[in-house]
């Protein structure tokens, strides 16, 4: 019985998770306006507005230092 315990228990996690997942929150939320973009530094561009940014796929890479 007990060689059963570890799957069974995977299996349960998995559904709870399953479950859960779509209740929390997520970091793409569909049908509202993106946030402005406010940076000093652009790479092979100048500064652009959301609205020039309108239907492309833009990655945003930052990091802090300390």
């Amino acid at each position: 019985m007990a060689r059963y315990a570890a799957p069974s228990f995977s299996c349960v996690l998995v559904l709870w998770a399953w479950i859960i997942w779509p209740k929390t929150g997520s970091a793409v939320t569909a049908g509202r306006a993106a946030p402005a973009i406010n940076g000093e530094n652009w790479i092979n561009s100048k500064p652009l507005t959301i609205s020039e940014l309108r239907g492309r796929v833009v990655l945003v890479e930052f990091w802090t230092y300390g």
